[in-house]
């Protein structure tokens, strides 16, 4: 019973740590730990896991440690494969936050933070651009100028949480778009 648990803490875990470039890169790791080695899944099984894992929001990485754990072994699977899928990247931030800390007052580290804001603050655009050029040829214009409209009134107007606004976007889209 605990070797199932370690192996699906490994099958995630070292795909974790090489997959350099996030979770789109460790895919083909998952995929040889997943189909190759452990033998969990055939290579049609895990393209059809992979094709609804890439329809659903979020990180690719953590919904196939999810499932497969799960489909593995149960809850206490999903929740091992997900750990064991972050956890090279917490360890990391760990160790770099540590760093950070220690040379909080430093001049560089304080030049560096402002040299990164601006960087962060142009990616988010981009990926905000992104968003609404895909919904205006997915949806059209004027759904999604009322949608980006409405989220911006009852976010930064009404100073609803954002939470309830995506809730109510997801409700719009599946009744009346969908």
């Amino acid at each position: 019973m605990i070797t199932k648990y370690w192996h699906i803490f490994m099958a995630f875990f070292i795909p974790g740590i090489l997959g350099y470039g996030g979770g789109p890169a460790s895919i083909p790791l998952v995929q040889n730990e997943v189909v190759n080695r452990y033998e969990w899944m055939s290579v049609q099984e895990f393209s059809e896991m992979l094709a609804l894992a890439n329809s659903l929001p979020g990180p690719i990485a953590t919904k196939m440690a999810g499932y497969i754990g799960y489909a593995e072994g149960g809850i206490l699977g999903s929740v091992i494969g997900v750990f064991a899928t972050v956890a090279p990247s917490l360890i990391i931030m760990i160790l770099l936050v540590g760093v950070l800390y220690r040379y909080k007052d430093s001049a560089k580290v304080q030049r560096l933070t402002q040299y990164v804001r601006p960087v962060i603050a142009i990616l988010l655009g981009v990926m905000a651009w992104q968003f609404f050029s895909e919904s205006y040829v997915g949806i059209g214009l004027w759904q999604t100028l009322l949608i980006t409209v409405s989220s911006y009134l009852l976010i930064e107007r009404m100073k609803v949480h954002p939470a309830f606004v995506i809730g109510a976007a997801l409700i719009y889209g599946g009744l009346v778009l969908g």
